[in-house]
């Protein structure tokens, strides 16, 4: 089976480094889903407005070597311990498919572009591929009482952030929010805690740069100058 792209995710996150690493952690993010020409029909996504959330099944397009390795270390277990891949959400897997639940914000329609799907709540890098699209059904998607595994006895503790006063002048109060959010998850390597080490994040075409001691992040500098 080949499958090709039929739309492709925008985001502020030009990096995969900071981007939060589920979806809906932090539910103000904005993104857009651009179709590809041949799907910029409206009939494509007929009846969609009346849906709140969709299921979004991409590509981690920006993972550079392949995966071999039965094993992963997820974040949450601290990248020391070792779980099955297939037990875990990791990136590096033998088909390198994502899986997010998205809340729909709005369906623009473009002269130019087709329908644009707004969403919000999404863990996508700006350009990410997206190979299919289907509505989120409470009835079947969602499951109470239920196990998560080594989800269940980990909790994932946030980060107190304190932002200089410039930053206002370069961010909406609305961009500071998610922002916010986005860095109280810890965007650092789970085995790096230098306190002196600063840390480049992209942002919405910034490069936000930051330090955490004892719990605390505090951003530092933010330039225009941003990597990929």
């Amino acid at each position: 089976m080949t499958i090709n792209p039929i739309a492709v995710f925008h985001s502020p996150f030009t990096s995969k480094f900071g981007i939060p690493k589920q979806s809906g952690l932090v539910a103000d993010l904005q993104g857009r889903i651009v179709f590809e020409p041949s799907f910029r029909n409206a009939d494509f996504v007929r009846g969609l407005e009346d849906f709140d959330y969709i299921w979004l099944i991409w590509g981690f397009s920006a993972n550079r070597h392949e995966a071999v390795c039965p094993v992963v270390r997820p974040p949450v277990l601290g990248g020391n311990e070792k779980m099955g891949v297939f037990a875990t959400r990791s990136p590096f897997r033998p088909n390198p498919l994502g899986l997010s639940s998205v809340r729909i914000e709005r369906i623009e329609h473009s002269e130019s572009l087709g329908p644009v799907i707004h969403v919000l709540g999404a863990d996508l890098m700006d350009g990410t591929p997206i190979f299919d699209i289907k509505p989120y059904i409470s009835y079947a998607d969602s499951h109470a009482d239920v196990r998560c595994g080594f989800v269940d006895h980990r909790q994932w503790p946030k980060l107190s952030v304190v932002f200089p006063d410039f930053v206002e002048k370069i961010f909406s109060a609305a961009e500071i929010e998610v922002l916010r959010q986005t860095l109280s998850l810890d965007p650092r390597p789970h085995y790096q805690n230098d306190p002196q080490k600063v840390y480049g994040m992209p942002f919405a075409g910034r490069d936000v740069r930051f330090r955490v001691a004892d719990r605390v992040l505090t951003v530092v500098e933010v330039t225009e100058k941003h990597f990929s």
